[in-house]
């Protein structure tokens, strides 16, 4: 596989990210999904091949959590407007 070896974090998010997530995976990178906790279960198409991971981002476990998935990964996915996560990292 082209991708083989590379790790990837996907904020779920709408469209953008999880089809891009979705296309990695697809070549051999290794996609991990962070969702929201107490989000409705749907059925999500752009979630093959994907490992999946429920973080509260507004508890500090769950940031500390996010920002070592980060680290030790070599692509974030991220579909959110700037002002809506940016203190997760510039804390």
């Amino acid at each position: 596989m082209a991708l083989a070896g590379v790790c990837v974090v996907e904020l779920a998010g709408l469209a953008p990210a999880p089809f891009c997530g979705m296309i990695l995976a697809d070549f051999g990178a290794r996609v991990i999904r962070v969702d929201r906790t107490k989000v409705a279960m749907t059925v999500d198409t752009q979630a093959r091949g994907k490992r999946s991971v429920a973080l509260n981002l507004k508890n500090p476990k769950g940031v500390a959590v996010l920002k070592r998935l980060c680290v030790q990964s070599d692509v974030v996915l991220e579909p959110y407007r700037k002002a809506s996560w940016q203190g997760i990292f510039y804390c």
